[in-house]
């Protein structure tokens, strides 16, 4: 009876200690707890230790913090052109106030889902094919604030919404490949005509170029090969008037050394006019010889006339 009695009151004992343990709750970093009591909302615990009572207190939600992503899978919508195409979409929230999403509404992420295709589907029936393909940050800003606004409520902050894939039906993929392969194309002879206009361009600015350069390589040897003619026939006259000179000279001196001999003004006349003879050379086709000169020769050649006695 005494082994019984023990055994209860260990047994006992444990039951009290479990339930103890169970009032304990510790709450880690980036969750919250939602504690009710009776049913009713009491508080709501965050990072740290912490204690209810048994059998009144409970925790209704453990809800998580972070950063949390949402894909979704793609979605049919119809553009303001009547083309039918499909679109997956990645949202991206923040739990801010855990009693608001504990309390209001029942699936938060369905309900995030169902409001993403809604506001999806009303975006794009306002655009056309075109502006859909190329205004991707237009719909993510878009659909951040209206989903945000939406989803306020439930305590839930939207931080990012992104389309992920854009799929159009495979006649219209074929048609702007088609497009796009044109408009390639299209760019590729722009950029050959226009290479080519360049070469062209510069060939030409290369031939005159050269051209330029030869004229000006003409027009310098012309200036030389002239400075070297007038240099050539400035020293042929230097030196013709300086060879005259000097036979001038030495007819001077020779009539200089005849007369101080002490010949007759005939001899010297005829020397004067030897003098002119070799000053001549043999090429000029007229000597002028001074008048008093003339009238010395012809009264020589009187003289060499007058008969001999």
């Amino acid at each position: 009876m005494r082994v019984y009695g023990f055994t209860l009151v260990i047994i006992i004992l444990i039951i009290i200690l479990a339930v103890l343990a169970s009032c304990v709750k510790i709450v880690p970093q980036a969750q919250a707890l939602v504690v009710e009591r009776l049913g009713a909302f009491l508080e709501t615990w965050s990072v740290g230790v912490h204690i209810k009572l048994p059998f009144l207190d409970r925790v209704a939600k453990r809800v998580n913090l972070k950063e949390q992503v949402a894909d979704f899978p793609p979605q049919p919508v119809i553009t303001k052109d009547n083309v039918t195409m499909r679109i997956d979409t990645v949202v991206f929230f923040q739990i801010t106030d855990p009693k608001l999403y504990a309390y209001g509404v029942e699936n938060p992420i369905m309900a995030i889902e169902n409001l993403t295709a809604t506001t999806l589907r009303n975006i794009i029936g306002d655009l056309e094919l075109d502006q859909t393909l190329t205004s991707r940050e237009t719909i993510n800003a878009k659909m951040r604030e209206t989903l945000d606004i939406a989803t306020d409520p439930w305590g839930i902050k939207v931080n990012r919404v992104e389309l992920k894939n854009i799929m159009p039906p495979a006649a219209i993929q074929d048609a702007m490949e088609k497009q796009m392969k044109a408009e390639r194309e299209r760019r590729e002879a722009i950029l050959r005509a226009e290479g080519e206009k360049k070469s062209t361009v510069l060939v030409a600015e290369g031939k005159k170029e050269s051209a330029i350069l030869d004229a000006e390589a003409e027009k310098q040897a012309a200036i030389l090969r002239a400075e070297a003619e007038k240099e050539k026939r400035i020293r042929e006259a230097e030196g013709q008037a300086e060879a005259t000179l000097k036979i001038q000279q030495a007819n001077a001196d020779g009539i200089r050394m005849i007369k101080d001999a002490g010949a007759d003004r005939a001899v010297l006349v005829i020397k004067s006019l030897e003098a002119f003879k070799a000053a001549a050379d043999g090429k000029a086709t007229k000597i002028i010889i001074p008048s008093e000169i003339q009238g010395l020769a012809g009264l020589v050649s009187s003289i060499t006339e007058l008969p001999k006695e």
